[in-house]
């Protein structure tokens, strides 16, 4: 094609179209971040949601009930036989409705607070800085959406078979909204809402921050010679082991948030007065093992989650931000 000319003759430099303001409004790094972790968020938490429930209710299960006191795959069967498919993902909806923001709040935030630790933009941060800015990243998202996480867990419990929530044949479950309506008048206005954040602050922001340093560690070491990046089975593997480790270090923190959450609840057996109370008394009553019950189907779903959840957010950040994209997060 000819370059077009004026009357004169001269020749008319050729426009070249400036990028999109909306794309170049989504490809910095803080947006593309917050995008990409909404999506991966959504479906790290759908692929492993028949773990995730069956971790909550063993988590919830003091001593003396026994609905649930069985062997992982034995425990699913028994979750299928009683409430079919939906039971697998009783709690789903409100997690990932939880899950998006808490997820897209978490890495959004911590590119935000990284900034204060690079020696110049676009620096890689040491191991102890990627902790750091990944705990205050966790305390960030998960201030923002307890209320969702609180009503996930009541969710999660309310169809299950356990005996002392049976309820009449043909009952209707209240929903997202009505459970925490209900909460709100009768359980101590906004602060029942927020039920449990202490020990789930107290567990997040090491699990996030460890999550953050052992994932670009293991990130490292799966990336072949002489290549920037792993491949996409790589950010599997260094997504399954960074959430292994962090999940294994803070396990009882999350012990503690579930048994919070439904601590107001009628038929669970126990009523406890205070972190130390609770610590003290699950001990006691169920041994140092209580402090980690569930963990099994935990770690069972820790992996594909945290494979998932890294391998999606990568490729959506990579798909959001381009060319622009210059280094990892």
């Amino acid at each position: 094609m000819s370059t077009p000319k004026s009357s004169e003759g001269s020749t008319i430099p050729a426009i070249v179209p400036e990028p999109s303001s909306v794309r170049a409004f989504f490809q910095q790094p803080v947006v593309a971040s917050f995008v990409a972790g909404g999506v991966a968020g959504a479906v790290s938490r759908t692929v492993v949601s028949p773990l995730e429930r069956l971790k909550i209710l063993f988590q919830v299960q003091s001593v003396g009930r026994n609905e649930y006191k069985m062997s992982v795959p034995k425990a699913l069967a028994k979750m299928w036989r009683d409430e079919g498919w939906r039971g697998f993902m009783a709690g789903n909806g409100t997690n990932c409705i939880r899950i998006v923001p808490y997820s897209a709040v978490q890495f959004g935030a911590y590119n935000v607070y990284k900034r204060f630790f690079e020696s110049e933009p676009g620096a890689p941060l040491g191991a102890y800085q990627r902790l750091l800015c990944g705990g205050l990243a966790g305390i960030t998202s998960v201030t923002f959406t307890y209320p969702l996480d609180i009503v996930r867990t009541r969710l999660s419990i309310q169809s299950a078979s356990f005996e002392t929530l049976k309820r009449v044949d043909g009952q209707k479950l209240p929903g997202m909204w009505a459970i925490m309506v209900n909460m709100y008048k009768t359980e101590g206005g906004f602060f029942a809402l927020y039920r449990g954040i202490v020990p789930t602050v107290a567990g997040v922001a090491p699990y996030v921050g460890l999550n953050f340093m052992v994932y670009e560690m293991a990130r490292t070491q799966f990336t072949p010679e002489g290549q920037k990046d792993p491949g996409a089975f790589g950010k599997l593997g260094a997504g399954a082991v960074s959430g292994a480790v962090a999940q294994t270090c803070t396990y009882p923190f999350d012990v503690l948030r579930r048994r919070f959450q439904v601590n107001t609840m009628s038929g669970m057996g126990y009523q406890y007065s205070g972190i130390g109370d609770a610590i003290t008394n699950i001990i006691k009553t169920e041994g140092v093992r209580g402090l980690y019950k569930g963990i099994v189907p935990n770690l069972l779903k820790v992996a594909p989650s945290m494979a998932s959840s890294w391998l999606s957010f990568e490729m959506t950040r990579d798909l959001v931000m381009g060319k622009q994209r210059s280094n990892f997060l």
